[in-house]
């Protein structure tokens, strides 16, 4: 039976507490946390305007300047200041922030995201279709929208960002006008940014439970209820579908769900209890390898002789269109700034990064399934398909890692700036690096261990983990420290 608006609300007051200290207002840092969100939560939609306009200024005011100088900065030149606001700041600090406030970014800051809210309640509020439901269609999404960015030069030039950010608010304003009943189906279903946020929030230190388990059964999905991403609360278990909108939150109440604090990566720890599915796990199997590709194309001098062999493969055949200039709408075509992508090179761009993906892809598999295989051996009875999709969870970390360095490099530019060398920025790469490695390993051998096994049977099958997210980031040193293949 669906739940209603009116029922949903009802749930966050009717439940009686199992301790009379369950009811009202939490104490220390996260009750007032709650405490202040849930008492002004009616100024949240007056944030979201001002984030829209702010956004809106920040995509398409630099069209209508004139090209920065050579000298101009971030404090002579408004389409510089853009750029490091967008991929200095904005990308990479937006994704480190799920590591300590989960998705707050998705339900207080996202103007995508409130627009395509604002559009549901004057739409026809249709029912969404299969496709939309899909898991993997927000892993299809982020592959195309990162591998388009490279393609139009979205780091280089406005248009591209205004290409790439006005037509993801578009499609956010279309899907929310046509699909859901006041709900947010593009947070949900198609946003590769909040697929990206979603899944790393696992390992965040911020979560929303419910005060009193109501209904037992894992992660549940409603088309009615209060949440706007479908989450039922009576269910409630994960962190990745949780925008943290404060508007199940009522810090009085006998029920509905309360802010609390985690160490960071429990969830992942216990990812057994949390969901754990085959669509989160090939996101991140392919995403590293999509940073991975769009980071390397630009710097390793392979990718020059893949794109030689294929041009002169095309001459060869008489192909000759190969070398014009395709869209500007699909590939950076600036002339003005001596930078025009040909066909040529639209299609080595794509098939370099797709190459590299589902080698990345491949090993972290491979690895996976051995990890799981042994586990297996190890422990008669092991459940080597759940145990694969859980080891999955063990490359987080380095993921995590490879999407900062990779997509969100603009970061370390910035610290160039303010002053530290091109040394002490390798040295801070390496030792992030480090971390979220030692931090992959933690996380292998924590799930082996609440799978039951004892330290000694957890050697070998831990093993594959180590030495795949070992490749993962041997590859990223050899970018960070130069080398070149």
């Amino acid at each position: 039976m669906k739940t209603t608006d009116t029922e949903s609300e009802q749930i966050l007051e009717d439940r009686i507490p199992l301790y009379e200290e369950d009811v009202g207002k939490q104490s220390g840092l996260a009750g007032r946390i709650e405490s202040f969100f849930a008492h002004n939560i009616v100024y949240i939609n007056l944030v979201h305007v001002v984030m829209f306009v702010f956004f809106m200024v920040l995509l398409f005011l630099p069209l209508f300047l004139g090209e920065p100088a050579e000298f101009d900065t971030p404090f002579t030149h408004f389409t510089i200041t853009t750029h490091y606001i967008l991929w200095a700041l904005w990308f990479p600090l937006v994704f480190l922030s799920v590591i300590f406030t989960g998705r707050a970014w998705c339900g207080l800051l996202c103007p995508m995201g409130a627009a395509s809210e604002w559009a549901n309640k004057v739409g026809p509020q249709r029912a969404l279709p299969r496709w939309m439901k899909w898991e993997g269609t927000p892993v299809v999404s982020f592959i195309i929208i990162t591998t388009l960015g490279q393609t139009i030069g979205v780091r280089d030039h406005p248009e591209a960002v205004a290409e790439l950010f006005g037509g993801m608010m578009l499609a956010a304003i279309i899907i929310g006008f046509i699909y859901g009943q006041h709900k947010r189906a593009w947070c949900r279903h198609m946003c590769p940014i909040g697929l990206l946020l979603g899944v790393y929030s696992r390992l965040g230190i911020v979560q929303f439970t419910q005060k009193q388990q109501r209904k037992e059964g894992g992660d549940q999905y409603v088309e009615r209820g209060i949440c706007p991403t479908f989450v039922d609360l009576r269910t409630k278990d994960e962190s990745r579908h949780c925008i943290e909108c404060f508007r199940c939150v009522k810090p009085e109440s006998k029920g509905g769900l309360t802010m609390s604090f985690r160490k960071p990566g429990e969830e992942v720890e216990n990812i057994a209890q949390h969901n754990p599915n085959m669509a989160e796990v090939w996101f991140f199997f392919l995403g590293i390898g999509t940073a991975l590709g769009g980071f390397l194309w630009l710097i390793w001098p392979s990718y020059q002789t893949f794109r030689a062999t294929v041009g002169q493969w095309f001459v060869e055949n008489g192909m000759y269109w190969v070398g014009e200039p395709g869209p500007w709408w699909l590939m950076s075509v600036h002339p003005e700034r001596r930078e025009v992508f040909n066909w040529l090179d639209f299609l080595t761009i794509v098939g370099f990064i797709g190459g590299i993906m589902i080698c990345v892809a491949s090993i972290l598999f491979a690895t996976t399934w051995l990890s799981a295989r042994l586990a297996k051996i190890m422990q008669p009875g092991y459940n080597a398909k759940e145990g694969f999709i859980q080891l999955a969870y063990q490359y987080m970390p380095i993921a995590v890692c490879s999407l900062l360095i990779g997509i969100g490099g603009e970061l370390f530019k910035l610290l160039a700036v303010i002053g530290m060398d091109a040394g002490q920025i390798q040295v801070l790469k390496g030792i992030i690096m480090a971390v979220c490695l030692l931090w992959s390993f933690h996380l292998g051998n924590t799930i082996l261990a609440n799978q039951g096994l004892a330290l000694g049977r957890r050697i070998a099958p831990l093993i594959p983990g180590v030495l795949g997210s070992s490749i993962i980031a041997l590859i990223w040193c050899t970018a960070i420290l130069g080398l070149t293949f």
